[in-house]
């Protein structure tokens, strides 16, 4: 069999991301009231191990990804580039194929794109995206995810977005090719989305729209998202901060979308700059739903990635 890398959200496919969906919600709601370190009843990653090398920090991430494997029966370990070879030079390749020969699955969060595609082409057991300045595919399987949860049907659903084009919005333009939802786009100038992510999307034939006029982007929207402005690691930020002010989600855009739109925030927020308080707060934010919905995302991945799913 070949080895099943999830690297980003096409190398499932829009059938297989349905499926995990679908999975993920079962186990959701079989698992209701029970303690969060107990093991799904049928335990299919009874024995498996999966390796986490985080080079970014992370808090989402890093326990939904442990939480996961626990529910699933499984476990995992921790590397970071601080306390592993990584750190002092390391190849990726040797380090891919090491961890092929102590784990079972690999989960990199990483800068560069190409650090975890060299992972997935000398690692012999499964690579996921936790993700990289490329994209976040994980991510968003938990915002389809709560979305569901939240009654939207994916088809024809209108996400739209406010602030920096970034991996997130990447990897939301990717879902819409495969779910087949319309994103509308605003941000300033300078800060669009990669054209690639957008060719994609309409190639599918969503509808993408990109704007400079964040309240027309909000009117009539199913879902609203954003992200911080600033990501980690970059620098010179004061004059990214400056073109972002108009985009900031709060009370007045919010009430441009639909009635019953919902909220969404990959977290961490940094609440007056992209959301305020109001928002952030407020009976349509969803995104400590989103939050928790990282680990029944997470363990559909895993499933996946082993061949136990799609």
């Amino acid at each position: 069999m070949t080895t099943r890398h999830f690297l980003d959200l096409s190398d499932a496919g829009g059938d297989t991301i349905a499926a995990m969906l679908s999975d993920a919600l079962d186990r959701k709601t079989a698992r209701k009231s029970w303690p969060k370190g107990k093991a799904d009843s049928d335990a299919p990653l009874a024995g498996r191990v999966l390796a986490m090398v985080f080079e970014k920090n992370s808090t989402r991430t890093r326990v939904s990804f442990d939480m996961a494997m626990r529910q699933l029966g499984g476990s995992a370990l921790i590397l970071d580039a601080g306390t592993s070879q990584l750190g002092r030079g390391e190849s990726i390749a040797d380090t891919a194929r090491v961890l092929s020969r102590m784990a079972d699955a690999i989960m990199v969060r990483t800068d560069d794109h190409a650090k975890i595609e060299e992972m997935a082409r000398h690692a012999t057991v499964p690579v996921i995206n936790g993700l990289t300045d490329r994209s976040h595919p994980c991510q968003i399987v938990a915002d389809l995810l709560t979305a569901i949860e939240h009654r939207k049907a994916l088809p024809g659903l209108e996400v739209a977005w406010f602030g920096d084009g970034n991996n997130v919005l990447h990897s939301i333009l990717e879902a819409a090719a495969l779910m087949k939802f319309n994103v509308r786009v605003a941000t300033p100038a300078g800060y669009e989305p990669e054209e690639e992510f957008i060719e994609m999307a309409r190639a599918a034939g969503c509808t993408v729209t990109l704007t400079q006029d964040a309240g027309a982007a909000a009117a009539g929207a199913d879902v609203i998202v954003t992200d911080t402005w600033v990501s980690m690691g970059q620098a010179d930020t004061s004059e990214k901060l400056a073109a972002m002010q108009q985009y900031r989600v709060d009370t007045a855009l919010m009430a441009r979308a639909k009635s019953d739109a919902i909220f969404l925030h990959c977290l961490p927020a940094h609440v007056g700059d992209e959301v305020s308080e109001e928002v952030f707060e407020g009976s349509q934010s969803v995104v400590f739903d989103e939050a928790e919905n990282r680990i029944h995302a997470q363990k559909s991945v895993l499933l996946w990635c082993f061949g136990l799913l799609g």
